[in-house]
């Protein structure tokens, strides 16, 4: 079975954070159109429309921030060779393109059966 709760809870930060931006943009704008109605507030309206609308901006750039792509390279001291992968239930071997990686765990889905698990090593000993 797999996990998508990391799925799910990034589109609910995404949707939250643009509901804040939409209201702090809102209220942004208005501060600043009401700093020209009285002149005894206007430095004060005009500084909390400058936060607001700053605070608005930094969300904006948190929640449509592109993830970085991290690439490991690994040496290794001689050859190696793969090992076939074979489905727990059924004993077919898996198709490497059925491997997928849901929060950093590699599963892989048994395209005969149906089974999805989790692709350990097996210690060598």
């Amino acid at each position: 079975m797999l996990d998508i709760t990391p799925q799910i809870n990034v589109k609910i930060i995404t949707v939250l954070g643009a509901i804040a931006v939409a209201f702090l943009f809102f209220f942004g704008v208005i501060f600043a159109i009401a700093a020209s109605a009285e002149p005894s507030l206007t430095l004060t309206r005009l500084t909390i429309s400058v936060i607001l609308l700053g605070v608005g901006v930094a969300i904006a750039y948190y929640i449509t921030r592109k993830p970085k792509t991290v690439i490991h390279q690994v040496e290794f001291s001689g050859q190696m060779k793969t090992a076939p992968l074979k489905c727990p239930t059924c004993s077919a071997s898996i198709d490497v393109n059925h491997i997928k990686i849901v929060s950093g765990v590699p599963y892989a889905t048994c395209a005969y059966c149906g089974n999805t698990f989790e692709v350990t090593e097996e210690p060598k000993w």
